[in-house]
């Protein structure tokens, strides 16, 4: 197939292009050129957030995959450009959409929240809506959860490898039991290609079934693969919560039990399933997130729009303390 990624050099984009390479796919990359292209693809150079589109103003793809968080007009410009010279429109989007809060176990058919300009979840149902417009049964919407692997830019599941690595006592939120549901980046682009050759349409939620991993497996895995000996010190989310920690930018990836909890790890994958869905152990995602760490010359990248995640090292000795 031809596939045409807009965006391509970070994290999830970068994991569809590798994919599809993987499989023979002909792949063209259109970024703004601040990062370098993965080997083996055709590069096209642009801007969406000025609207400099000219560079796609030419080509046909069988199918495009987009990235992009910020504003949907962005999303609406690409596909007034790409028109019919691409016969599928596959938008990364996010489980962030419905209105919250709602009753898990939350599938597709869950109230969402208006389009437009605003938060995340706004931005990310407009460009939804964008795609639906000039595509229709062409559009494939992809309601990714928690995203966790090898180039992830937010920067949650290397704090916790980077932290532990550190050794020492380490603070976990408990329960260890704690059930978690998240994607590994790479078996979302493998379930996004595939469900673009199958031409699927429509919305999936694209997350692990919930308690394919836990807050205690995800831990230990952390310990195991630094090989640090640290100390998990595992705290009751009463603790933790009266310290003044928060779940998910604190102490990222955990929230303790409660509505948002439900929301984020409690949500309704069989559609995924049904078409295909499989998800790697916890231990391959970990392994390989800490292969690629090491890799880096520096600290790994982080997103300039996202703040860094992660615990202040007093914050979590008062707690440690107290245990």
């Amino acid at each position: 197939m031809d596939l045409l990624v807009l965006g391509g050099t970070e994290f999830v984009g970068r994991a569809v292009v590798e994919e599809a390479l993987g499989r023979g796919w002909r792949v063209t990359v259109f970024h703004r050129g601040r990062h370098p292209a993965p080997p083996g693809v055709r590069v096209l150079t642009g801007d969406r957030a000025t609207g400099d589109l000219g560079a796609l103003a030419r080509g046909e793809w069988d199918a495009v995959v987009d990235t992009w968080s910020g504003p949907p007009r962005a999303v609406a410009d690409a596909a007034a450009v790409l028109g019919r010279r691409v016969g599928r429109y596959a938008y990364i989007s996010s489980r962030s959409v419905y209105a919250y809060p709602v009753p898990a176990p939350l599938d597709e058919t869950a109230p969402v929240v208006e389009g437009g300009d605003g938060d995340y979840a706004a931005v990310k149902r407009g460009g939804e809506l964008a795609a639906l417009e000039a595509y229709g049964d062409a559009a494939l919407l992809v309601r990714a959860g928690l995203v966790l692997g090898p180039w992830e830019n937010v920067g949650r599941l290397p704090w916790w490898l980077r932290r532990i690595a550190e050794g020492g006592d380490v603070l976990a939120p408990g329960p260890r039991e704690l059930e978690l549901q998240y994607i590994d980046v790479r078996d979302l682009a493998a379930w996004t290609l595939d469900a673009v050759a199958a031409r699927r349409s429509g919305p999936y939620n694209l997350v692990s079934e919930p308690g394919h991993a836990t807050m205690g497996a995800l831990l230990d895995a952390c310990a195991h693969v630094t090989g640090s000996g640290a100390r998990l010190r595992w705290a009751d989310p009463e603790v933790i919560t009266e310290a003044g920690i928060e779940g998910w930018t604190d102490l990222p990836v955990w929230l303790p039990p409660g509505e948002l909890y439900e929301s984020v790890h409690r949500g309704d994958v069989g559609k995924a399933l049904a078409a295909g869905l499989r998800c790697r152990p916890v231990t391959e995602t970990v392994r390989d997130t800490w292969d690629w760490l090491r890799s880096l010359p520096g600290p790994p990248p982080l997103r300039p729009d996202r703040p860094a995640p992660g615990l202040a090292r007093d914050k979590e000795a008062a707690v440690l303390a107290r245990l």
